[in-house]
């Protein structure tokens, strides 16, 4: 009788507690890179974020995979670590590795939403119960320890000392890798006389269209010619400003709303000549470097994990209370760049074929590290 195929590959079971889109693509990519070792996959929907983060060993419950025995666990940053080895003493010695897609200390909170601790504890005891904790940007494992000191401060008593340094010992930086097929430059120059921008995020407030609206408005303002697609997941209820967006710029509209076919997305990444971001919060900014690794020239706010990838000449000034100056600036760096010919600078350095072998090391590194009974 035959052995089963995976029967000698390390058992990993990989947690994704709300499993939206930048989530799922992450995964399911890690999977298929990574067939040394044998996966298998428990993941929530991605609605009712305050109910995932915090409900998720409970939805887990019953889970027959939580039960058997496993290398190592994966989990994304939404996963209650600390919770799941308590309820189920069989995970207590299994190595975690956490991925912090995001961290809750620095997501930005709109109005109308209920602030709560809660989501940010999940967060900061799940860390301390992960044996290795990788963010996919600097800025997002900067603004987490950050976070975590700023709320020692506030803390009344009996904070263990040292907090920060135990979780910086044990993180790391390893991005979301951009698949190599996607590299695929550009076979023309840019459209200096009417270039396309591509807007390629989600249709949310965090992603800052109001300032894309002012930029737009702008453009105008100068005399330039343009056109424009804007294009991303959007939601049941969207900010209004999109609507007039359409509403004044739609004479200049390429593409508007979400591509259900991947191949229409990619298609049009190969024709834009600037991608365009204007978000408040991006931890990595996966549409921005697939968008540079397929030829456009980047234009970004010289904030969050932007200066990790983006040259210094292609930000705009960050950080001002009046959105019509972010958007002067962010027009100032985009007729400039136009004005020299801008090249496009694709993110060698974010490629899948050059990350896997890091994943790998830090898979197999922690599956190594598991103690040893005696």
């Amino acid at each position: 009788m035959s052995k089963p195929e995976n029967a000698d590959k390390p058992r990993i079971l990989l947690l994704s507690a709300y499993d939206a889109a930048s989530h799922r693509r992450w995964r399911e990519q890690l999977v298929a890179s990574q067939p040394a070792f044998d996966w298998h996959v428990l993941s929530l929907p991605p609605r009712f974020f305050r109910w995932r983060i915090r409900g998720n060993p409970l939805s887990w419950l019953d889970a027959p995979e939580l039960l058997e025995p496993w290398d190592l666990i994966v989990a994304t940053s939404t996963v209650d670590v600390a919770a799941l080895k308590g309820l189920f003493p069989s995970l207590a010695p299994v190595p975690v590795m956490l991925y912090m897609h995001e961290n809750q200390f620095a997501y930005p909170t709109s109005q109308g939403q209920h602030q709560s601790i809660d989501p940010q504890m999940v967060n900061l005891y799940s860390a301390l119960a992960a044996d290795g904790v990788v963010f996919n940007s600097d800025w997002n494992r900067q603004s987490f320890m950050t976070g975590v000191s700023e709320l020692v401060e506030k803390l009344p008593d009996a904070v263990p000392d040292g907090l920060v340094t135990r979780l910086a010992g044990k993180s790391e930086v390893l991005p979301v890798p951009i698949e190599d097929r996607l590299f695929t430059g550009r076979s023309t120059g840019l459209n200096v006389g009417r270039p396309h921008i591509l807007w390629n995020h989600r249709w949310e407030y965090d992603k800052g269209p109001d300032l894309l609206l002012e930029i737009l408005d702008e453009l105008d303002r100068r005399g330039r010619d343009f056109r424009i697609s804007v294009v991303g997941e959007g939601f049941r209820n969207q900010p209004e400003v999109f609507a007039r967006i359409r509403e004044r710029h739609g004479k200049r509209i390429h593409a508007w709303g979400f591509l259900p076919e991947r191949s229409d997305y990619e298609q049009l990444l190969g024709e834009a000549d600037v991608v365009l971001s204007t978000a408040l919060h991006d931890f990595q900014g996966l549409a921005m470097l697939e968008a540079m690794a397929a030829g456009c020239v980047p234009v970004a706010p010289d904030r969050l994990a932007y200066p990790e990838y983006v040259p210094c000449e292609n930000r705009y000034g960050s950080g001002s209370e009046t959105p019509g100056d972010e958007a002067r600036s962010a027009v100032d760096v985009i007729e400039r760049l136009l004005a020299s010919g801008a090249r496009p600078c694709a993110p060698e350095a974010w490629r899948l074929s050059r990350l896997q072998p890091a994943y790998w090391r830090l898979i197999d590194d922690l599956i190594n590290r598991r103690a040893v009974p005696g």
